[in-house]
């Protein structure tokens, strides 16, 4: 049984979910802007629901929608928000992205999302699980495909993906438009090589605000930098 993840301000149910709270999704719900105070934000591919508590947390977003297409997911998600201090702000839908692309009319100033991708670095001793993980993996075109369609004018998107995708996902944003505003590049430690990316777009070309961020020195020795980002969450930071 996993047990729930508890934050300074919320507890998280996960027994549900194939995605459980992982550094990703924190490193991402804590770097995103809320500067430009958005009234409505969407949590594309949910899971646990952790993106959409961190923002209700961080902001004054009116509303915070969340979509995530696995059953299991979607309720532990829907219940995870009912049991925070935020449930009148946060809501899920239960359906596909491309689905809630065709309904959906409402334009969004901030979405945010932690996709489930599927790399070597997942390999397991399952090849069930590895096949169930490379078919829930959320292709980069259709998730472009969705912002461009339902991020408003000045909205911002903020996602997280794997460092050796970013070229990729840059190059595909940017045919549709959509180009990268900041980018905060991921390492575990000061020694090893850059494992994750931090991206944010806008539909507005600007310059390119790039940093690194390194979690440790040694084995639960953490950064200043990453103590400071993850501190309004984390227990024990």
């Amino acid at each position: 049984m996993t047990k729930p993840f508890k934050f300074k301000q919320f507890t998280v149910n996960q027994d549900r979910c194939a995605m459980k709270i992982g550094t990703d999704g924190v490193l991402l719900g804590a770097w995103t802007s809320i500067e430009n105070n958005p009234y409505s934000v969407l949590d594309i591919g949910a899971g646990t629901g952790v993106l959409s508590l961190m923002i209700a947390q961080r902001s004054d977003a009116e509303t915070i929608e969340a979509l995530e297409i696995d059953d299991d997911a979607f309720e532990q998600c829907s219940e995870n928000f009912e049991n925070s201090d935020w449930a009148d702000r946060l809501f899920c839908y239960h359906a596909s992205l491309l689905e809630f692309v065709e309904e959906i009319e409402d334009k969004y100033d901030l979405i945010i999302c932690n996709p489930p991708f599927y790399s070597e670095d997942y390999k397991t001793d399952s090849k069930a699980r590895d096949l169930a993980r490379f078919n829930d993996a959320m292709p980069f075109e259709h998730l472009i495909y969705a912002v461009v369609n339902l991020l408003s004018d000045t909205g911002l998107f903020s996602v997280v993906i794997p460092y050796k995708e970013e070229t990729n996902f840059v190059n595909l944003a940017s045919k549709v438009g959509l180009f990268p505003k900041r980018i905060r590049h991921v390492k575990g430690n000061p020694n090893s090589e850059i494992k994750r990316s931090l991206l944010e777009f806008s539909f507005e070309e600007t310059e390119i605000k790039t940093s690194e961020l390194v979690i440790e020195t040694a084995r639960h020795q953490y950064t200043e930098a990453y103590i400071n980002l993850t501190q309004e969450f984390y227990l024990k930071m």
